[in-house]
């Protein structure tokens, strides 16, 4: 008993160290970040750059020889159809006394009559098919009402409605540019002998606007002697803007007419809306920034958003498009806690405190979000951006 007592000293120190080497030696929870599996909207897009364009562009050219008086026009001055005289040319003597040149204008003065004729047609028939997709649209419309049609046959029946209204008004601004060329034929054929005005000034042939807009570009802006065909202006429309986007011919397969798009970056305070109107059938190489060559496909969208909306916009402006090609509720983790596991994805859900290896089955994904269709139920907790500390099993803490 005295000896126990002698060494009670040594022995209570002995279970000291020992407790304090237990202490840290002990495991230490693994710090990781997590999230729980949420039932939500999810979007999913395609994202890619584009360009605003003008939908119709008219190119003033001059339609005979002669001398060319300077261009007072500078890009962005607005024109009126009719009114505005865009460039002025007194035509020269020698070409209207050639019989080749006045056979060039007669020819010329036949071909804008067919021209025109033909526009009027196409006139026609888009006025008439812009009819019958309205006529669809309305009855897809009380189908829809009535719970007898889905929402896809109704967003196509939309869409195709959009795009004949889009044909009629892109015949009907063919038939202006037509008639327009036309009557510019019919003068040039009436001034093939030279003529003087009262003062005995050779006369002078005057090119109005055949659009109201802006003027886009000047191509020839000092006096000059110009040949017939010669480009003077570029003119265009701001307030009629489509959107340009070329994406990967992979995403472009899972494109549809009507799709919604979300423009960001484009300069202003709020994203802007818009609809894909076609998908190019025809695809083009490009070569990307590192030298990879892709083929890629431009995909044609128009802006739904009011006009004070996206006011500032013109011509060939930079935009960043996102392209909805799916979009739904879905039960959804951050892509950052699911990782392929063998042939399959699997996350590491937190349950009593341990990462446990769990086999899930993913669907959809936006690169920020995934759609968990399998493995998970919601409100189980996930560990999200799992380092290699994290096991099967192994204890872990959230940050």
């Amino acid at each position: 008993m005295r000896a126990l007592v002698r060494n009670l000293g040594w022995i209570l120190a002995g279970l000291v160290v020992v407790g304090l080497l237990v202490y840290a030696f002990r495991p230490v929870p693994v710090e990781v970040d997590t999230a729980a599996a949420a039932r939500g909207p999810l979007v999913v897009t395609v994202n890619a750059e584009g360009k605003t364009r003008i939908r119709e562009k008219y190119v003033v050219s001059a339609p005979l020889a002669g001398q060319l008086l300077r261009i007072r026009h500078r890009p962005g001055d607005p024109v009126t159809t009719g009114d505005t005289v865009l460039a002025v040319i007194e035509p020269g003597d020698p070409s209207l006394l050639d019989a080749r040149a006045r056979g060039e204008i007669e020819a010329k003065v036949k071909g804008t009559e067919a021209a025109r004729q033909q526009a009027e047609a196409g006139l026609k028939r888009a006025r008439s098919a812009h009819q019958l997709a309205a006529s669809q649209w309305e009855r897809v419309k009380r189908l829809r009402e009535s719970g007898v049609a889905s929402a896809d046959e109704a967003d196509t029946a939309e869409a195709r409605e959009r795009v004949a209204a889009d044909e009629v008004r892109v015949a009907e601004f063919a038939v202006r540019v037509a008639g327009f060329e036309h009557e510019l034929a019919k003068a040039a054929l009436v001034r093939v002998q030279p003529r003087l005005s009262a003062d005995g000034d050779p006369e002078r042939f005057e090119i109005r606007s055949p659009i109201g807009g802006l003027v886009l570009r000047v191509f020839q802006e000092s006096a000059a002697v110009v040949a017939g065909g010669t480009r003077l202006l570029e003119l265009g429309d701001p307030r009629d803007l489509e959107m340009e986007i070329d994406v990967l011919s992979t995403d472009a397969v899972k494109m549809r007419p009507g799709a919604r798009v979300i423009v960001d970056h484009w300069g202003g305070p709020e994203p802007l809306a818009g609809r894909v109107r076609v998908v190019e059938p025809a695809g083009f190489l490009k070569v990307s920034a590192l030298g990879v060559e892709e083929q890629r496909v431009n995909v044609i969208a128009d802006f739904t958003d009011p006009l004070d909306m996206r006011k500032p916009l013109g011509d060939a402006y930079r935009v960043e498009a996102r392209i909805v090609i799916s979009e739904g509720d879905a039960l959804k983790v951050p892509t950052g806690a699911v990782f392929r596991s063998g042939a399959g994805w699997a996350c590491f859900a937190e349950r009593n405190g341990r990462a446990v290896l769990t086999a899930v089955t993913v669907g959809r994904s936006n690169g920020l979000d995934t759609e968990v269709l399998s493995g998970l139920a919601e409100g189980d907790m996930v560990v999200v951006h799992p380092s290699d500390r994290v096991k099967d099993g192994v204890r872990v803490v959230g940050r």
